[in-house]
């Protein structure tokens, strides 16, 4: 079976940015009264949910990839469950937004519920990319280090592999 870990830092960054643009463009709407914004940033929710689900569980995953210990194992877990409470924020505030369209009720006061369920989405969602940023960048998760020559060893997750010579 292909190795499939590389999936997540390939998908994760759709989400954040389709999630992060589609509440500034709900926020310009929310002061420019142009239906265009409205649909852009209601289309931006939506893709960015389904981003959003296809992160976690590429993550889930990656997850399973990593040998985890000590802080490593800590690290992982805080940035699993930042994960899942994101994405559980984020479905919330694509189903609020939806079922506020259908009934057109997106007005007034729900406008403002609905935006203010995105705008916790979205900071969730930055907050668990901040802790991802640290799996790589403070505990090299998923890192492999080749070094120049082939009979050379390589580092990955923190531990000394040998590479084989064919």
């Amino acid at each position: 079976m292909p190795d499939l870990t590389h999936l997540h830092p390939m998908i994760v960054h759709f989400p954040i940015a389709l999630l992060i643009i589609g509440f500034l463009v709900d926020a310009i709407s929310l002061f420019v009264k142009r239906d265009f914004l409205e649909k852009t940033g209601f289309i931006l929710l939506i893709v960015g949910a389904i981003g959003a689900i296809a992160a976690y569980f590429s993550g889930a995953s990656a997850a399973d990839g990593l040998v985890e210990a000590g802080s490593l194992k800590d690290a992982v877990e805080v940035h699993e469950s930042a994960a899942e409470l994101a994405l559980w924020i984020i479905i919330g505030a694509a189903v609020f937004r939806t079922a506020l369209v259908m009934v057109r009720r997106y007005a007034g006061y729900y406008r403002w519920i609905a935006f203010a369920i995105f705008f916790a989405g979205v900071l969730a969602v930055s907050r668990t990319g901040y802790y991802g940023g640290e799996l790589v960048f403070k505990h090299a998760a998923g890192v492999t280090i080749e070094f120049g020559s082939s009979n050379s060893g390589s580092i990955q997750n923190g531990s000394l592999a040998s590479a084989s010579n064919p």
